[in-house]
């Protein structure tokens, strides 16, 4: 086997001399193959043994997938210029999130070299703007991943550019663009029917006439993040509801004009709902979450934080009707009491699904309900921060049917230890041989 290969191959393999064992007694390609399976910073390493070692470690069939997030600090545009030509037409995913030192100009050399990328994550390169969605549109036309979330540069000018060179585009995140308006949005979704993934996160422009083109030409979305994009309604989601049957997860959490019309669409149109995350939307009752319950059988998770108005009645109903449920927030739901709870902690989800609950600030809430809740085996975590009513010995009997669980309550995290400094190089090794 090649572990005996390499197990039976002397210490001076190592030697920095092109002529070491392990050359002799593997082929190159062998060598190659062996240095696929390697990360970055290994390659790197490798490439400073010896010559020949540094040819294979650098070979572009090496680099087709390279996450520089560990090195986000060090790394500059030079250095995606670099790789981008050792890499050339084998890259297939980078991820630079975090990169701040990464600019237009470098992304456009990438552009260039890289005109197989598929997966490219930009999160949080604050530096970029129009100019490297014009690079992408004009040389990556495989592009079906684009992660731009908090490149607050970004204008509809990006999402036009990008509909005209990158139609096979699936997964979109440009959370926090917040310059983009519905024109973009409208460009963008004509001509990239196959999108399945749009993040819209604090994108506070967005309104009703936006979400009518995503209903209108999606019909492939199965996420749909919304989050704080304030200025939506319930007609606005109600086309998404009626244009997105394959929709498994959606976030409207912040987005308090809308009204239980949203969860009868969701119930009538998006049997296949995993997620649903409508946090601080406080005109959302039991008659809305009962019609939900009844229809969407493969609810998963759950966000329902100050979601003020629900009872006691939607537990039941999640507890009759979704047995996959696996995490459930009710953290400021003030009417939820233990005999909620007690419905919860018997349905079917109980025994092998749920894993965590959140009770945080629910003051009706006793050591009843940790009594109710024992017998999920799968259960996790459960937060009870500000649930007066609940005592340290509810707790500790809790543990003592579910050892493992973690429980935050009264007490705060622990404090992490304090990092130990010193002085650091500017560059990684890495990051000098890039």
């Amino acid at each position: 086997s090649l572990n005996d290969v390499i197990s039976s191959v002397s210490f001076q393999m190592f030697t920095n001399s092109d002529e070491a064992v392990i050359n002799k007694k593997l082929p190159k390609e062998l060598l190659l193959r062996i240095f696929s399976f390697l990360d970055v910073v290994t390659l790197c390493r490798c490439a400073q043994v010896s010559r020949s070692w540094n040819v294979l470690a650098l070979d572009g069939s090496n680099w087709q997938r390279i996450d520089l997030f560990d090195f986000q600090r060090d790394i500059e545009g030079r250095v995606v210029e670099n790789i981008s030509k050792r890499c050339g037409g084998f890259l297939r995913k980078l991820s630079l999130r975090g990169c701040l030192g990464v600019g237009d100009s470098a992304l456009r050399t990438f552009s260039q070299n890289c005109r197989n990328i598929e997966l490219l994550s930009l999160n949080g390169c604050t530096k970029i703007t129009d100019s490297t969605c014009n690079s992408l549109s004009k040389f990556c036309p495989k592009l079906k991943h684009l992660d731009l979330a908090s490149c607050t540069s970004i204008t509809n000018l990006s999402l036009k550019a990008l509909s005209e060179g990158c139609p096979l585009l699936e997964q979109l995140n440009i959370s926090w663009c917040d310059q983009v308006t519905k024109d973009g949005i409208q460009a963008l979704v004509r001509s990239c029917p196959g999108l399945k993934g749009l993040f819209l996160k604090g994108c506070t422009q967005l309104e009703d006439e936006a979400l009518k083109h995503i209903g209108s030409h999606c019909p492939e979305l199965v996420t749909l993040n919304l989050q704080t994009c304030s200025q939506i309604t319930d007609e606005g989601l109600i086309t998404i509801c009626r244009g997105c049957h394959r929709l498994q997860s959606l976030c409207v959490s912040g987005c308090a004009n809308i009204t239980d019309a949203i969860l009868h669409a969701l119930g009538q149109n998006c049997p296949r709902l995993r997620i649903l995350e409508v946090a601080r939307c406080s005109q959302l009752t039991d008659v809305g979450f009962t019609t939900l319950a009844r229809n969407c059988h493969e609810l998963e998770k759950m966000d329902l934080e100050e979601c003020v108005q629900i009872t006691d009645g939607t537990l039941i109903q999640l507890s009759i009707h979704c047995p996959r449920l696996q995490v459930l927030s009710l953290s400021h739901c003030e009417l939820i009491t233990d005999d909620g709870i007690r419905h919860l902690g018997s349905g079917p989800c109980a025994h092998d699904r749920l894993e965590v609950i959140e009770l945080d600030n629910c003051p009706l809430i006793t050591d009843a309900s940790l009594e109710h809740l024992k017998s999920c085996h799968s259960l996790d975590r459960i937060e009870l921060y500000d649930c007066q009513q609940i005592t340290r010995a509810g707790i500790k009997r809790l543990r003592t049917h579910l050892p493992n669980i973690k429980v935050h309550a009264y007490f705060a995290p622990v404090t992490p230890p304090p990092s130990v400094g010193g002085s650091r190089q500017r560059f990684c090794r890495c990051c000098v041989l890039l």
